[in-house]
Formats: C-alpha cells, structure tokens, sequence
C-alpha cells in the first residue's frame, strides 16, 4: 500500500509539472465503481442515473435544494384529474444537431415502459402520452398522481431517431446489454459524451450548443472508478482528482488533515439493508433442501435480532451511520420516528426463534454483497458472519463489484439470491417509491427491486391506494401502515443510513452536495 501511495504521489507531482497537462476548468473525479450502462432507462442505480443525467434531461430538473424547475419543459398545467400538458421548449437540439420535439417525448416515455426498464417505476402511473403538436404534449395517467411531477424529473429523454438509428429502441435489460444506447449517448444536456471506457474512465465535455445558461465553469470533466478506498483518498490528498466520493469514515481525519483538501459532510436519504430470498420453495446456496426458511417469519425476526446493527454503526461505520428500524430515512415522506424504533437485539431470543422454526442446528446461508457501492459495504457483510453464527447459521460472504452484484440480484428473470445487501433512496423523496420498488410484486412497475420477491397483500393493496389518495393526511396515514405491516412482517433488515462524505480539493470553488449522493455537474466551478 505505501508503495501505492508513493507512486500515486509521484505520478501526480509530475501531472502537475508538465505544462499544459491538466486544462483550466478540468474536473476529475472518483468513485468506487464505474456506471452501469448509460441507458437513460437501463439500471436504476443512483450513480449511474446522476451520470446520465448530465447528459440526458427530463422535463423537469432538480435543484440542489430538491425543488423543480423546468427543463425540457416550459410549463405546465392540468386541465383534468389525470390530465397533464406540458409545453415543450423550442430550440432544443440533441448532440448529434437534431431537433428535439413532442416525438421524442412520446417516444422516451414509451421506452421507460418497457419490461426491461430499471427506470420504469417512474411511469407506472402513466396510461398514455399524446402528441397535440410539435411541442405540446399530454401525459395522461391512469388515476390522479399526486406525485407524477417528482417521478418525472427521473425520466430522462431520447431521441427517438437517434434510437431507431442505432437499434435502441427497447432499453438495455441489464449493465452487460450490448446494444448502442448502453455504450454511447445522445442527449440534450449540458454536457455530451466524449469517451467511455468501461471500468477506466468517462470523459465528458461542455454541450456548447446547450439551451441553459452554464453555472459551471467547466472545460473537460474526467470521471474515474478506484475501487479501494485507500487509493481513492491517496488520489485525491495528492491532487490525482479533484473530488472523491465516498470518504470512508475511517480516513474523515486524514483528509481533514490533508492540505488543500477539504470534507463535505452532510445526511443521505439512503437505507442500507439486508434481503431474504422469500419466492422459491428451496434456498440457493445451501444445504437446506426443500425447504426456504426465509419464507417463515420467525427465521427471519431471528436473523434481525441476532444482528447488532450498533456495533455495525459504532466499530464499522466508526459512528458514521444512524440505525434505522424503517425502509425509509428521516425526510422521505411516510417517514414516522415510532416506527423507526428497531425490535432488540437478542441473540439468546434468536436462538430460540430458530429452534422453534425447526432449525435447531441453523442452516448455511450465502451472503451477496457489492464491494465498491456502498460505505464499507463488504466490511458490513463480514461483520454479520460472526453475529449471525452465533445462533447458529454459517454465512458464506460473496462480495463483488457492483456490476456483478446487481446483475446477480437484480434482474426479475436472474435474481440468483437467497440473502444480500442493498441500499435505496426514493429518487421522488416519498415513501410510495419504496414500497412499490422494494416491497411489492404486483401492478406496473412494481418490484424492479424487490430482490427478494417480498410480498404481502395487505401491502400490495395499501401501495395501490397511496398511489392515487389526493388527500395528504389520508395518504400519509396509508403510507405508515403499509411501512408498520412491512416491520412487522420483517420483510427486509433495515442496517442505516450512511453519512455522506465527499472529499474536495480547493481547486473546486462550488459543487452541490444533495441528500442523494449525487454529482450534478452543472453546478461545479473550478478556481
């Protein structure tokens, strides 16, 4: 290691020296692992989505303080229930010098529908899509939606030549999908496409034909996956990039500490958690056979309890995480502080729940986990294997790089998981989001993320309702007691909330840190 760190070193003082090697208004950039795929409806996984959204645009845009603003479209308006019309802005050219108009609207929210859509959560409420004429359109829901605009700022839109062109029509079905819109881009956004090469880097380059007025001030932005933590901080204490994302709490002081370097902190709306496998009648990767003990509820109030998920947050997060009982974090709405109180730890409890489900002698379990997602993700899933051996239970850990990890317990047709981790931010700031991602199997769009397949009909029937109450109070009543059956059904183990953390340099003057995790590049200026 300290010979890496003293060749990164070197190798970023002779960056430094060479004239002309780094371009004023360069931004380079880090994280742990690479996008996966850059469908702006393929995966739906936060990192990648931020990439694709510097490239795409949707209707409407987020601002770093969460609010919308319009963005491909104008305005807006609603002349009925379920009835939205949207007038769309004139002038707009795609990257490759088309024009952008109603038909690639019509043809974008199409797209986002299909089966093989990560993003189609965010239209599932949609029945139809209307052209009225070159840049007006309607968007017509089956019921009233009363959160369709925040879905909206997730759909991100294509042209619909550019697609047919390329063969795109039918979006990526996974990070492996060979087809052009996987591996190229074409959007209307501040920034266009100038190189990607898988697991190595992304360069981007300012859209100088962009309808918006910049806030950045960027010349060339260069984005790297660096997998290990360690490599990522020593890139950046010796000037290698210019912003890393995530510091790991065990390196905060180190980069306090740095030079030039300075820590952003802030809360994130993302939940860690635990899955089971709760569809197949026999468990993966183990030795029960012709049974699943994760489909009995006392298995898995067992597995809950026998995990201490302070000593994760104090010894592995070194205090760098908040324990939650819920799916959903403080500032998601449906959030209720009394529901997010965690059922105890006990393992002598667990013990016994175990006992009593007929497995007196545990059972072996292999446990999925990403290694370059999430704060110390793999270190999380090695420190349950001693918790849950405890009572019993043998856990085989198999950390592997996003990619891999999603592309094993992602897909509907290849979810070859029995018990994994995951994490999720509702990308529309409300708790439905996570109920039909996370915990529900039936209806449009459901289940994109149930890993596990949980489902129950009280929860499918309370998710259906909360999509169409127009009243707050009502639907947020609804939205406590689909979370209060979830927890008690222990449909997933809930671990934290990660703190965000990044690490920027001072040759950064300004960039937007939302609750999100997100880097939004058109609010990046450099020194």
């Amino acid at each position: 290691m300290q010979r890496r760190r003293t060749a990164l070193l070197l190798a970023a003082t002779l960056l430094a020296a060479a004239p002309g090697a780094v371009l004023a208004g360069t931004f380079r950039y880090a994280a742990p692992g690479d996008v996966l795929g850059l469908d702006p409806h393929g995966s739906n996984e936060s990192m990648s989505h931020a990439m694709r959204g510097n490239i795409y645009e949707a209707l409407v845009h987020r601002r770093p303080d969460l609010t919308l603003e319009p963005s491909l479209a104008l305005s807006w308006s609603q002349p009925a229930p379920t009835v939205w019309r949207f007038d769309l802005r004139r002038g707009v050219r795609f990257h490759d010098g088309s024009p952008f108009t109603a038909d690639d609207v019509v043809f974008s929210f199409g797209r986002v529908a299909h089966a093989n859509a990560g993003m189609r959560t965010f239209a599932a409420s949609i029945a139809a899509v209307r052209k009225i004429d070159d840049h007006t359109v309607e968007v017509v829901t089956g019921n009233p939606d009363p959160i369709l605009l925040q879905n909206l700022a997730s759909v991100l839109i294509m042209s619909r030549t550019w697609s047919e062109q390329h063969a795109s029509e039918i979006p990526a079905p996974g990070a492996a999908a060979p087809i052009h819109a996987n591996r190229h881009a074409n959007g209307t956004g501040p920034f266009r496409l100038e190189e990607w090469v898988p697991d190595t880097r992304i360069v981007l380059l300012p859209n100088a034909d962009w309808w918006g007025t910049p806030a950045h001030n960027l010349t060339r932005v260069e984005f790297q996956p660096i997998a290990r933590s360690a490599t990522r901080v020593a890139a950046l204490v010796s000037g290698e990039v210019d912003m890393m994302y995530p510091v790991p709490p065990q390196d905060w002081a180190l980069v306090g500490r740095a030079q030039g370097v300075r820590l952003l902190q802030g809360p994130e709306l993302r939940t860690i958690f635990l899955g089971f496998d709760q569809a197949r009648d026999e468990l993966l990767h183990s030795g029960v056979k012709g049974r699943n003990p994760f489909k009995d509820i006392r298995v898995r109030r067992a597995f809950y309890q026998a995990i201490d998920v302070e000593q994760i947050a104090r010894v592995v997060m070194r205090g760098a995480a908040v324990p939650t009982g819920l799916m959903i974090a403080p500032g998601i709405v449906g959030f209720e502080p009394e529901l997010n109180r965690r059922y105890p730890f006990d393992p002598a409890s667990a013990r016994q729940l175990l006992e009593d489900a007929g497995y007196s002698n545990g059972f072996e379990v292999q446990l999925d986990c990403p290694n370059d997602r999430y704060v110390n993700d793999e270190a999380i899933c090695l420190a349950v294997v001693p918790m849950l051996a405890r009572i019993g239970v043998t856990v085989t850990p198999n950390a592997q790089t996003k990619a891999r990890h999603f592309a094993r317990i992602g897909l509907k047709e290849n979810r070859n998981t029995s018990f994994y981790m995951s994490g999720w931010t509702p990308g529309t700031f409300d708790g439905h989001n996570a109920l039909v991602n996370l915990m529900t199997m039936d209806g449009k769009g459901a289940g994109v993320a149930n890993s596990g397949r949980y489902s129950n009909p009280l929860v499918e029937d309370l998710a259906k309702r909360i999509a169409v109450e127009p009243d707050p109070a009502r639907r947020l009543a609804l939205l406590h007691e689909a979370f209060r059956i979830h927890k008690e059904d222990f449909g997933h183990l809930p671990l934290h909330q990660q703190t965000l953390a990044w690490g920027v340099r001072d040759s950064v003057a300004e960039i937007a840190q939302r609750p999100f995790d997100d880097v939004d590049l058109r609010y990046v200026r450099m020194r």
